[in-house]
């Protein structure tokens, strides 16, 4: 049983104000608001990009033949999305034999939606990270040609870099593409403590509105390699970032953040 004690905040000294650059999740059991049940914070969530998808006709130019590949590989569930949607446009029936692998569980679960969910077809790492999934694809590469379906202004460089010295079969398909959102409204009315990016493009998308962005004391939490990189490389500093070995997601990375700010 919990008491009313257990429910409190850990600490009631601080009080930050984070934004999530991402859709507010669907469900209250989210553990992003575990986060708002453990500790005096509020969390704003507004998407910092929005997602466009390619039209069959631009898809055509490069040149792509669907039904060569039997693995396709998926980063996220808006690739999923645009894969069987371009199948669709396309008019085309896809092989029940093509394998899968995604970077984590709850993305290849999300392939339920379109198959017939086997386990002998569908593969991710054992955690979240590049390294993982390799160590997966390695066992399977022989004999298959992979299609990395991922956004026309963002891919992976880690994972073309691996198959490429793999000597694997593959080709990118560009199915879908991120267009900046109008943040502007939010972030003039509103000053955060921390803003969480999830992917370079994120960060672009806050460049874009505010050309000459200055942290002034915000922290920007950051997942993924390639988005501290783009951060760095901006001339912004990382405050808090994920995926790592003490916090393999941003709730966490957000979790130990506050927890030792609670300390302060």
């Amino acid at each position: 049983m919990v008491t009313k004690e257990e429910n409190k905040p850990v600490t009631e000294n601080i009080s930050k104000k984070i934004l999530i650059s991402q859709a507010r999740p669907d469900s209250d059991k989210s553990p992003y608001f575990e986060l708002q049940r453990k500790f005096p914070v509020e969390l704003v969530f507004y998407p910092f990009i929005k997602i466009e998808g390619i039209t069959a006709k631009e898809f055509r130019k490069q040149k792509i033949d669907l039904a060569k590949y039997s693995s396709i590989i998926f980063t996220s569930r808006n690739a999923i999305d645009h894969y069987f949607r371009m199948n669709e446009d396309m008019k085309r029936t896809i092989d029940q034999e093509t394998k899968y692998f995604c970077t984590t569980e709850s993305v290849a679960l999300y392939l339920q939606k379109f198959i017939l969910y086997r386990k002998r077809k569908v593969f991710f790492g054992a955690t979240a990270n590049n390294k993982s999934l390799f160590d997966v694809i390695n066992k399977h590469k022989d004999n298959q040609s992979f299609l990395y379906v991922c956004s026309e202004n963002q891919q992976d460089s880690e994972i073309v870099t691996w198959l490429k010295t793999n000597k694997c079969d593959f080709s990118l398909a560009f199915m879908y593409r991120s267009v900046s959102n109008d943040i502007k409204p939010l972030l003039d009315e509103h000053e955060f403590d921390v803003i969480c990016l999830f992917t370079p493009s994120g960060l672009k998308s806050l460049i874009d509105n505010f050309p000459e962005y200055r942290q002034n004391g915000t922290i920007l939490g950051t997942f993924g390699e390639n988005t501290s990189k783009a951060v760095i490389e901006a001339g912004l500093n990382v405050g808090i970032k994920a995926p790592v070995p003490q916090a393999p997601s941003m709730v966490t990375a957000l979790e130990k953040y506050l927890a030792e700010e609670a300390k302060k």
